[in-house]
């Protein structure tokens, strides 16, 4: 393709090529790919939930001691969140993505050789710390290979990759438990996983954004690569790139504390307060499912079948809350969503022990947590101006982490001092009746 002869300024041919020019194959690769990325992950990071009653079993843990190993790989996801992804910044999405993907494959290999609890806990946060650095760094490049018009929907897709993974668990642990045992599972999960690494070394280019902003070496051919994958004219010469004033040494506290001057606290605070309820109560649900299920009586299998539902619940529910948040005001419907199945775990709690009618609750309860968590996104994302709104989502999803680190830790012992399934639930489902309610005060469009 003939090279274009006058250089845009940076914006411009950014928005040119990705926000008015038609979509491309190469950009639709990118999408797909970073959700299938996102779906490993969700795979990975909740294996452990199926394989935890053969686990504590085989490595004679208590439940509160399983609830350990939850937490670390949750409170690895939100250390690589919060602080390995932003690296991508400074090295690239496509260095970043290729390093998180080989990092999760090669410790979920390693885990399948563990034979104790503390093997168990570095592996697993290992695991997750490249799991929150992923997930932060496939969205931001999702998000910059789609036009302004289609941003959001590709973000909800990539997303959505992360329950729809969790839902493949419990399918491929149907036919490989039986035969390979629990440690099949993580060999099946790293073997994939590193397989797709190199996929991305092969198929993930790097943001244009990034390229024309950063200029790392060879920037112009790396540009030009990148463009005529995009089928798009290759430019003679680099675009022009606004200066902006340089950080202070501290910019990155400074920018953070931003987030707490009067004119954002209370937004900050709600958004940090929901965040953390609706993380504990999501992942403690995440997590104890299936076992929670056989400790009721149920086969394996059922559990299996119980965490399926509920992560296919969550899907329907992520797309519900897309659909739904055109038409209505965004914090009424995470206010109802997440109120609602709130009540949802109280019924499943006082419903009687029948197979059927648990497993139709506990899919209607993923419809309406999972939809409604994932409109605290979108509220995050309205919440701030566009100077600190990177910052604000990132601390919001990063401290409200750590109420995912919390909640599975606490079920286990929850469970160990005799609460069973009934009580478990209905103990979750404060938090997040409380979280919904909170949610409705930030009045987001």
């Amino acid at each position: 393709m003939s090279a274009v002869s006058e250089p845009a300024s940076s914006d411009s041919l950014v928005a040119k090529i990705i926000d008015n020019g038609q979509i491309s194959g190469q950009q639709l690769l990118v999408v797909g790919l970073c959700m299938f990325f996102n779906m490993l992950d969700g795979f990975d990071i909740t294996a452990m939930a199926v394989v935890a009653n053969a686990v504590s079993t085989e490595l004679l843990l208590t439940p509160e001691k399983v609830g350990w190993i939850f937490s670390f790989a949750l409170a690895g996801m939100m250390g690589g969140a919060m602080f390995l992804a932003p690296v991508s910044d400074l090295v690239g999405r496509r260095r970043m993505i290729i390093f998180s993907v080989t990092l999760v494959g090669v410790s979920i290999l390693m885990t399948a050789q563990a034979t104790t609890l503390l093997e168990f806990i570095i592996l697993r946060f290992i695991s997750g710390i490249g799991a929150g650095a992923m997930l932060a760094s496939q969205a931001t490049l999702a998000a910059e290979y789609s036009p302004e018009k289609y941003r959001a929907l590709s973000v909800v897709l990539v997303t959505s990759g992360y329950p729809l993974g969790a839902m493949f668990t419990s399918v491929v642990a149907d036919y490989v438990m039986p035969d390979y045992g629990w440690r099949g599972m993580f060999w099946a999960g790293g073997a994939a996983t590193l397989l797709m690494g190199l996929v991305a070394w092969l198929f993930i280019p790097e943001s244009l954004k990034f390229l024309i902003e950063r200029r790392p070496a060879n920037a112009l051919e790396k540009v030009n690569g990148v463009l005529t994958k995009l089928k798009k004219p290759t430019i003679g010469e680099m675009p022009q790139v606004k200066h902006q004033k340089p950080r202070a040494k501290l910019g990155f506290i400074s920018t953070m504390l931003t987030l707490l001057l009067p004119a954002h606290r209370k937004v900050t605070l709600t958004l940090w307060s929901t965040f953390f309820l609706c993380f504990a109560t999501l992942y403690f649900l995440m997590s104890w499912i299936p076992k929670l299920m056989v400790d009721s009586g149920y086969e394996e299998s059922v559990g299996r079948d119980a965490f399926f539902l509920f992560n296919l619940g969550g899907v329907i529910g992520i797309y519900l809350l897309g659909g739904l948040s055109t038409r209505f005001k965004l914090s009424n419907l995470v206010f109802g969503l997440l109120f609602a199945s709130a009540i949802g775990m109280v019924v499943f709690a006082m419903a009687p022990n029948q197979r059927d009618l648990l497993l139709a609750l506990i899919f209607a309860i993923g419809v309406l947590q999972q939809g409604g968590f994932t409109g605290l996104y979108g509220a995050a994302a309205k919440a701030y101006p566009t100077e600190i709104r990177s910052t604000g989502i990132g601390w919001s999803i990063g401290l409200g982490r750590s109420g995912a680190v919390v909640g599975p830790a606490v079920a286990g012992y929850l469970i160990f001092f005799g609460f069973d399934m009934s009580a478990n639930f209905i103990v979750f489902a404060v938090p997040m009746a409380i979280g919904g309610l909170i949610a409705y005060r930030l009045h987001i469009r």
